[in-house]
């Protein structure tokens, strides 16, 4: 029993420091491994607490992240905070949503939203254009952007970050690298909402959450420190991550059509 719980443990770092190694060297939508990660490496049987553990990862995660971005002044705490706030009731309700959906059901949902962000991580990065809009007006639009985001954040117990970053440039007018920031105010808070909903069902693994958050912070720095280096090869990356992503969702699938038969 002991050594199945220690190589439960090691695969857990090891899945950890694949998620964090990927978002610190592509940025937006690596975190999205983290429950297929949970569910077929590591071992969690449910899927309900693969997802309830991951959010609690993705949580502490951005906030981790978020420091360092707050020193270099790259958060707009108003806009942020307007985004977060709403982003938290939908994330309640989303997370409710997707504790009543049967397992199964749910991962193939989840395999569909991970071709989804296959798909949407080949797009080139183009600047969008922001119409001037009143103070009153950036305000509805930012409490409406940040509880849809925060809504499908809880339903699938993910960051998000693919859709706060641009849900703040267009909803508020904030430039990107303060969008980018200011995106892990609402990733974090959307985390320990939906953490704290799964929690209350029992549905975290409490173990496994804390060595995985161990790995994800190694792998987080050593892809840092790699993605200047291959700064110009970003588009190749996505589209290798990309790929990943399309193979793991059709083998989610597979699994979840196989448990229906």
């Amino acid at each position: 029993m002991a050594s199945i719980v220690l190589l439960q443990d090691v695969l857990a770092v090891g899945s950890g420091s694949l998620v964090g190694f990927s978002l610190g060297l592509i940025g937006g939508g690596g975190s999205i491994l983290a429950v297929p990660l949970l569910l077929y490496i590591v071992g969690i049987g449910d899927p309900h607490t693969a997802i309830g553990t991951s959010a609690l990862a993705v949580g502490a995660t951005a906030m981790t992240n978020l420091l360092p971005h707050a020193r270099a002044g790259h958060v707009r705490w108003r806009s942020a905070t307007i985004f977060a706030a709403t982003g938290i009731g939908g994330a309640l309700v989303g997370s409710s949503m997707g504790k009543a959906v049967e397992g199964q059901r749910l991962l193939a949902l989840f395999a569909g939203l991970m071709i989804v962000v296959a798909l949407l991580m080949q797009r080139e990065r183009r600047t969008l254009a922001v119409q001037p809009i009143s103070r009153a007006a950036r305000c509805g639009r930012l409490a409406a952007a940040g509880f849809g985001a925060g809504g499908l954040s809880g339903f699938f117990g993910i960051g998000g970050g693919f859709l706060i970053v641009p849900g703040l440039i267009l909803a508020g007018g904030v430039p990107i690298i303060e969008a980018i920031g200011s995106s892990l105010v609402s990733v974090s808070a959307f985390g320990f909402t939906t953490a704290a909903s799964y929690a209350a069902s029992g549905l975290i693994d409490w173990r496994i959450a804390a060595t995985y958050l161990l790995g994800g912070a190694v792998g987080g720095w050593v892809g840092a420190r790699l993605a200047t280096r291959l700064a110009k090869e970003r588009k190749m990356l996505n589209r290798i991550f990309g790929a990943v992503l399309v193979a793991v969702a059709i083998y989610m699938l597979y699994r979840s059509a196989a448990a229906w038969a």
